[in-house]
C-alpha cells in the first residue's frame, strides 16, 4: 500500500515534496511556464520608486511606448492606484493571474511595496502574488511577504565575485549608508 500523505515530485533530478498549491502558482505564472506563457497573463504595479542600489547599467528616468519590461513605466501609482488598476485588469481580462512589483526601484525599498500587496492581497486572494528584488532586504522581509502570500520571488543576481560586482554597481544603501567599490558589491553578496 502506499502512503499518498506525502507525495513527492521529480524536480531537475531531485525529489522534493509536492505542493500542489505550489504547482497550480508554477502552472499559472507566465514567467515560469511555457503553457502559461500563452494562456495566463501579468499585471505588473510599477509602485516602488526608490532603489537601494545604483546599477551603472540602469536608467529609471524614461519610458517608451515600446517598453514593457518590469522597472520602466511612465507612472508610479499609490497602492490604492495599484489596487484600482488590478480591479480593472482583473475585470476586463480575467485570464490575468499573476499580480507582480518590480519597481521601477526596489521593491523591498518602498513602504509603499507591501501596502499595495496587503490590499492586493485583502481583495483578491487568489491571485499569484510575485515580485522582483535585488535581494538586499530579503531577510528582514520574507515574513511581511509570506503574510500577503507572496508565492514567487525573483533575486536578480548580476555577479557572484565582488570583484566583478564592484564594477557593475556605483553603491549600495542599506540601513541609511551608502557603501561603494568592493565593500558595495560584497555587502550585497552576502
Amino acid at each position: 500500500m502506499v502512503d499518498e500523505s506525502y507525495r513527492t515530485a521529480t524536480v531537475q533530478g531531485r525529489e522534493v515534496p509536492y505542493d500542489p498549491e505550489q504547482m497550480r502558482k508554477v502552472n499559472e505564472h507566465p514567467c515560469y511556464s511555457e503553457k502559461a506563457c500563452h494562456a495566463f497573463g501579468r499585471c505588473h504595479l510599477p509602485v516602488a520608486p526608490k532603489c537601494n542600489i545604483q546599477c551603472n547599467y540602469c536608467i529609471r528616468d524614461f519610458d517608451c511606448v515600446n517598453e514593457s519590461r518590469p522597472g520602466v513605466t511612465s507612472k508610479v501609482l499609490t497602492p490604492e492606484e495599484g489596487l484600482d488598476l488590478v480591479r480593472k485588469v482583473v475585470k476586463d481580462y480575467p485570464f490575468v493571474k499573476v499580480i507582480g512589483i518590480a519597481g521601477p526601484g526596489e521593491p523591498l525599498a518602498n513602504p509603499e511595496t507591501f501596502e499595495a500587496l496587503r490590499l492586493v492581497h485583502e481583495e483578491f486572494p487568489h491571485l499569484i502574488m510575485c515580485l522582483s528584488t535585488n535581494g538586499l532586504m530579503l531577510p528582514e522581509s520574507i515574513e511581511e511577504l509570506a503574510k500577503y502570500n507572496v508565492g514567487n520571488i525573483t533575486v536578480t543576481l548580476n555577479a557572484v565575485d565582488p570583484a566583478i560586482g564592484e564594477k557593475i554597481y556605483s553603491w549600495v544603501e542599506y540601513n541609511g549608508k551608502k557603501y561603494h567599490g568592493r565593500e558595495a558589491a560584497e555587502l550585497l553578496l552576502s
